[in-house]
């Protein structure tokens, strides 16, 4: 990886990329620390404080949500927008058509996203504006005026960024949107790493037990990344044989290819899909002044929510507290339902099936049609598990030692997955890029 970065700055024009990139992040930190007017930060973060379950919201807005800034939004509207233009694909037949027009296609649902993201920014702003009015955290309470300058800054910051992430696309190195989300999940990793020494090294009984917990530490990191890069890496690779045929006075074909079958198909989405469910009803009861909560004087409604909590899973102190660990067998389940129903829609075998038969390829030893296509299904099922249990895995080992050992830091699978794929995608561009730029030199000389 360093190789690579120090080899992309000895290239003037990926050098100036980088830099451009780089230069862009800094303003968009600056903006975090910018407090949008009306609200009282102070109140707002001591409320986060008391309510851990927007934990993984404030993860990815890189801490400005619970600071209350004009990007408290971030880019989040737009990736939201992004997941609701990709389902409604497959159900809208004008978006499938725009889906598979190229270029020019491509160019009208990035725009439709455009739309639908400010849509949910004012949405999402008005939402938050009139619960923090009612629970008193609005410096001048609840008019108008406070709530529409609260629209209005959120809803700008959102935009703003989501043209920054484009701008990062167009001038500088990898996907933009993707850039500022991986800067804002790192910007929060050294607090976290600060908050699990203080708890586990320098608070140990002895040296021998702080080296110990250092070093388990490390290696449970170290050893999740390097899990996360083999199943982000994983492929099932299946050949594809295309038949001669003649083209005027010409023999044509008979190449041999292959079809990847990605093992994490679906990537980070079930992460976030079955997260968001569990979420949001604690999110709303928050706002509602609902906690969760357990024993005798604890309600139905709350003992619903300590289900539903991640913080309640893993629990090993009593039996009355890992019983609520049910949420998590709940929770894998998801995961792995959605793994299956985000790659359903993203990969369509008998599509695949159709595309080689016109071209004139087929899978030795299955022959052309429906057998193909029940043969894709079924190789797709078998890696789609496999990648679906993989990232279960990855999803748990963080909840595991939060429940069990109270390592409470706000990074866990879903953002790691995030990390790491982010890291290798933009290094994948920059090698590309250079690899161009070495053929055009050749070719020059």
């Amino acid at each position: 990886m360093f190789e690579t970065v120090r080899n992309a700055f000895k290239i003037k024009d990926l050098r100036k990329k980088i830099i451009y990139t780089l230069l862009v992040l800094v303003v968009v930190r600056i903006g975090c620390q910018l407090p949008v007017p009306g609200v009282d930060a102070d109140v707002i973060s001591q409320w986060f404080e008391q309510n851990n379950s927007l934990d993984f919201f404030n993860q990815l807005t890189g801490g400005s949500f619970s600071q209350m800034s004009i990007f408290a939004l971030n880019i989040t509207p737009y990736i939201t927008a992004s997941i609701i233009l990709q389902l409604l694909t497959i159900a809208i037949p004008r978006l499938e058509e725009l889906h598979k027009d190229g270029e020019e296609g491509r160019k009208k649902i990035a725009e439709y996203t455009r739309y639908v993201s400010i849509v949910l920014a004012v949405i999402e702003s008005a939402a938050m504006a009139i619960g923090f009015g009612n629970g008193g955290y609005l410096t001048e309470g609840v008019s108008f005026t406070s709530v529409s300058v609260i629209i209005v800054s959120l809803t700008a910051g959102a935009a703003f960024l989501m043209w920054v992430g484009e701008q990062i696309t167009e001038k500088g190195v990898g996907n933009g949107i993707s850039i500022i989300l991986l800067y804002n999940i790192v910007s929060r990793i050294p607090e976290d790493m600060a908050s699990l020494y203080e708890k586990f090294v320098a608070g140990a009984t002895n040296v021998t037990n702080g080296l110990l917990a250092a070093v388990i530490i490390l290696a449970v990191i170290i050893g999740t990344m390097v899990f996360i890069v083999i199943l982000s890496d994983g492929e099932r690779r299946i050949n594809v044989q295309y038949s001669k045929k003649t083209q005027g006075r010409k023999l044509v074909g008979g190449q041999s290819s292959h079809i990847p079958l990605k093992v994490n198909t679906a990537g980070v989405i079930p992460v976030i899909f079955a997260g968001s469910l569990f979420q949001m009803p604690i999110v709303i009861a928050g706002f509602a002044g609902v906690q969760p909560a357990s024993g005798a004087g604890a309600t139905l409604t709350q003992k619903i929510l300590k289900v539903l909590n991640q913080n309640s899973w893993c629990n090993f102190e009593s039996f009355g507290e890992f019983k609520y660990t049910l949420g998590l067998v709940v929770y894998v389940v998801l995961l792995i339902f959605f793994a299956y129903f985000y790659t359903s829609i993203t990969f369509n075998p008998q599509e695949v099936s159709m595309n080689m038969k016109k071209q004139g390829g087929f899978i030795p030893g299955i022959r052309p049609g429906k057998p193909t296509v029940d043969y894709l299904t079924k190789v797709l099922n078998s890696i789609v598990f496999i990648g679906a249990v993989g990232l279960s895995i990855v999803a748990i080992i963080p909840i595991f030692f939060s429940g069990a050992f109270g390592a409470d830091v706000s990074f866990g699978g879903t953002s790691l997955i995030i990390i790491v794929g982010v890291v290798l995608e933009t290094l994948k561009q920059i090698e590309s890029q250079m690899l161009v730029r070495h053929y055009r030199g050749f070719i020059s000389d």
